[in-house]
């Protein structure tokens, strides 16, 4: 016999599927669901997954394009120079530099490959050499391409869409309410302009946020519902790794399992969309790591703009161990051959250590 308590998250997951995403009392509900009914969620935030994205898992590669020195003040990133950039600066990379990091990305069999600069938003010359490298890349693969450059004007928005990317990520981070406590050098409203501005232009959104601020569970709701407002395509969800030097350096990390337990309310908030579960995922989740698959379709590997995280070969052998499979830039859905992939080079170890 079917228990209450399963058959109210595989209600809850049926709903999901059937086009009618949950209530915020449903997701609240999520957020606060005991430790003894946590692997149910999972179960039916995985009925969720497994509907609209199968066994497919999504890779993505990250390349820190500049680093350091950003005039921007996130209280969580290292790379600020408000916060004296405590991990050190590095020069905006060369065309070829970031080529070659698609060329690496291809060989971890990822899915996309996103180019982030730490700045307020692309100056001329930024935007020259991001758009100069897009267009080689396309050239040469058909991995997809994601930037995340910062604020955004439409001129800047439709030359990176001309020049061949195709998603834009702009993390909200936490909720209108609470952002202010994060960030002061910009608005909450200037983000979602941002976000805006990029879909007019013809790119998909990359739209996420940071768990674990020190934000209440109604912040968290309201990232989440506010994401489902702007209806965007992909919704990363990273978990706080404090770093040293900044004004978060003391906050102590989540759970593995209220972290495990955001995902699953973001599955059901967002049925349909590329979950992927993104920076801190190793710190914070640690041996549940492999339990995020079952909410989320998607990760980084190769590790994050500052921070090292899991290689592809670690990544491979965790997804062919749980029974999921591949998908490549072409659609083409491969099990992944951890001896093929023990090769690839790994990423230069990261001069700034931030989870964006």
């Amino acid at each position: 016999m079917i228990s209450s308590v399963s058959s109210r998250w595989h209600a809850l997951a049926a709903r999901a599927i059937a086009g009618e995403p949950a209530t915020r009392d449903d997701a609240r509900a999520v957020l606060n669901a005991p430790a003894v009914e946590l692997l149910t969620i999972l179960d039916a935030a995985y009925q969720v997954r497994r509907h609209h994205w199968g066994h497919r898992v999504l890779l993505h590669v990250l390349d820190n394009a500049k680093a350091g020195a950003c005039p921007e003040d996130c209280g969580f990133c290292s790379q600020s120079s408000r916060h004296g950039s405590p991990a050190g600066e590095a020069a905006m990379k060369s065309v070829d530099e970031l080529v070659e990091g698609a060329r690496r990305a291809v060989a971890a069999k990822a899915r996309r490959y996103c180019m982030v600069t730490a700045t307020r938003g692309p100056s001329q010359r930024e935007l020259d050499t991001i758009c100069e490298a897009a267009t080689r890349i396309k050239a040469e693969s058909g991995i997809e391409l994601c930037a995340s450059l910062g604020l955004l004007t439409e001129a800047k928005a439709r030359r990176l869409r001309d020049s061949g990317v195709d998603r834009f990520n702009h993390n909200l981070e936490t909720s209108e309410r609470f952002y202010d406590q994060i960030v002061t050098t910009h608005s909450w409203a200037d983000r979602v302009a941002t976000v805006r501005i990029a879909r007019a232009a013809g790119m998909q959104t990359c739209v996420g946020g940071i768990v674990g601020l020190g934000e209440h569970e109604d912040d968290l709701l309201d990232l989440a519902f506010a994401l489902r407002d702007l209806d965007v395509d992909s919704v990363p969800v990273n978990f706080l790794d404090p770093r040293p030097g900044t004004p978060l350096a003391d906050r102590p990390k989540i759970a593995p399992t209220d972290a495990l337990r955001a995902l699953c309310m973001f599955r059901f908030v967002h049925p349909r969309t590329d979950l992927r579960v993104a920076g801190g995922r190793e710190v914070v989740l640690r041996s549940l790591g492999v339990m995020a698959l079952w909410p989320a379709n998607s990760l980084f590997t190769q590790g994050y703009l500052t921070t090292v995280g899991a290689g592809p070969a670690a990544d491979h052998q965790m997804i062919l161990d749980a029974g999921f499979s591949l998908e490549l830039p072409d659609g083409a859905v491969v099990m992944p051959d951890p001896a093929a992939v023990a090769s690839v080079p790994a990423p230069r170890k990261p001069t700034l250590p931030v989870v964006l």
